[in-house]
């Protein structure tokens, strides 16, 4: 292959790439809605960024479940129903407690080692030690994905990876965002990384469980103020 064809290759795969990653941020940060219109002309002008990059970007969010496209109105950034979300909390609390519990006798040192620094270098954020909010980067990056990826059992990890967790992860961003929930979240966290440590298979599936309650009761709360808008 000719340099110049590489060269190319590879400016096209960075650009989808900052795409990606821009739109996403745009979209768990709250700068796109739920069920915000895409523009793809409009997009490109604010992120500075062609339009093929853009169109490449928004097929790969709609694979994750953050986008979806309506008939006659294009791409939209997802939304669900506050029943709906309720009800996906209800699934993820039984399946990410039961992969925490698969976890407990099967994370190596090296994923607890990675747990530990992760709850470390959350506490000194800023926007947790603030108070306005507890963010964390997709993938390797997120606490509850390298739990559920230690779990060993690839279709929990398929149900939770691919069906529900980034729909979830979205929701999840805006939540920490209420006051006093990120201070909250960290320190179950700390619970479940010492029950994983622990090997104590029950204690990890009760402390994800706690974890998981807590975030969708202040999701009911949250449901039934304005700014909810699903």
């Amino acid at each position: 292959m000719k340099a110049g064809n590489v060269s190319e290759r590879l400016v096209a795969q960075n650009l989808s790439s900052l795409a990606l990653e821009r739109l996403e941020r745009a979209i768990m940060e709250g700068e796109l809605g739920p069920g915000e219109r895409l523009s793809e002309s409009e997009l490109a002008r604010r992120f500075g960024i062609s339009r093929g990059p853009l169109r490449e970007a928004i097929g790969q969010l709609e694979g994750r479940k953050l986008v979806t496209r309506v008939s006659n109105h294009g791409a939209r950034v997802v939304a669900v129903t506050k029943q709906d979300l309720l009800d996906l909390l209800e699934v993820r609390e039984s399946l990410e407690g039961m992969a925490c519990r698969l976890a407990a006798s099967k994370m190596t040192e090296a994923d607890l080692s990675r747990l530990d620094e992760m709850l470390i270098a959350h506490e000194k954020s800023d926007a947790v030690r603030e108070g306005r909010g507890y963010f964390q980067a997709p993938g390797d990056g997120d606490f509850h994905l390298v739990i559920l990826r230690a779990c060993g059992n690839l279709r929990l990890t398929g149900m939770l990876g691919e069906e529900l967790y980034s729909l979830l992860r979205l929701y999840r961003h805006h939540l920490s965002m209420r006051p006093g929930r990120a201070a909250e979240a960290l320190e179950e966290h700390r619970r479940i990384v010492a029950a994983l440590r622990a090997r104590d298979p029950d204690a990890a599936e009760a402390a994800m469980r706690a974890h998981l309650r807590n975030g969708r009761s202040a999701v009911e709360n949250w449901v039934n103020d304005e700014e909810f808008s699903a």
